[in-house]
């Protein structure tokens, strides 16, 4: 488990743990770190992630709009994708899926 520093004196509400994926009728595990508790309501990855590891994408029927805090329109765009996958920490399993962003440029 890792906690950043972001200022001297302060921390940054940021916890990272070590977690398994594993796509269900593969049996490569990737292990990542992962942010617990950002105050996110789901699981997202990058889609330059699910790429590089291979993750086979699903298309949603109508893509998912995010919204900042503030309430604005994530400039990231809509999510179009997910993965499903199997997720393991420290003796837990469970499949989930993964929403997929595509970062914008």
């Amino acid at each position: 488990m890792e906690v950043r520093k972001v200022e001297r004196g302060k921390l940054l509400r940021e916890v990272m743990v070590k977690v398994e994926l594993k796509q269900e009728d593969n049996e490569k595990v990737i292990i990542v770190k992962a942010l617990l508790d950002s105050k996110v309501t789901g699981l997202v990855m990058s889609l330059e992630f699910a790429r590089k590891n291979k993750f086979r994408k699903k298309k949603l029927d109508r893509p998912i709009y995010m919204r900042n805090v503030n309430g604005t329109f994530n400039h990231e765009g809509p999510i179009k994708h997910i993965v499903k996958v199997e997720l393991f920490y420290r003796g837990h399993k469970e499949i989930t899926e993964i929403d997929v962003i595509e970062e914008q440029k």
